[in-house]
């Protein structure tokens, strides 16, 4: 069963909080607040962005300074589809592409030294991510009129925060 496309209605989301964004503008989300959670490469946003704007979910105009840089916005269509998506019950299991985990499964020996090795990586990495959310929430979410208008954003970062806290006390304790 091929599995539903999600990369629309991101786009669609970040346009109904972000309007007239530029396709870089909606590439950088993907690096910064949406990137804590789902990725998307420019390949993958730009080609996106194209079938949009021939099914009229968004708009696109040039400014007149730049033809290149087109500016995108939401269309009504594109609104209603964003919040019957929204609307959709969750189903299923969410997959999580982990190697770490993975590569861990596979190791049989108690004593093999690549557990160790793999151990100290992953602290390393998890380290480094919780100071990045750290700092986006410091830097997003210090003025608590941020954290009410920004409401969902504040969840799934405080939700990262603490899976990464969770996954460091684990680490700590083998």
């Amino acid at each position: 069963m091929p599995k539903k496309r999600v990369l629309p209605y991101i786009i669609l989301g970040i346009l109904k909080q972000n309007p007239d964004s530029t396709g870089k503008e909606l590439t950088n989300q993907f690096q910064n607040e949406i990137g804590e959670f789902w990725r998307a490469s420019h390949s993958q946003i730009y080609p996106e962005l194209k079938k949009m704007l021939a099914d009229e979910w968004i708009t696109g105009k040039q400014k007149e300074n730049n033809e290149k840089e087109i500016h995108y916005s939401l269309t009504k269509k594109g609104s209603e589809l964003l919040e019957k998506w929204i609307d959709q019950p969750l189903t299923g299991l969410p997959v999580n592409q982990d190697l770490f985990s993975l590569k861990l499964f596979f190791i049989n020996d108690k004593n093999d030294p690549r557990i160790k090795e793999l151990i100290s990586k992953e602290k390393a990495l998890i380290t480094d991510q919780l100071a990045h959310l750290q700092a986006r929430k410091k830097l997003l979410f210090s003025d608590p009129d941020n954290v009410q208008k920004n409401y969902g954003h504040y969840l799934i970062l405080m939700r990262a925060i603490s899976r990464n806290e969770g996954q460091l006390e684990w680490l700590n304790s083998l």
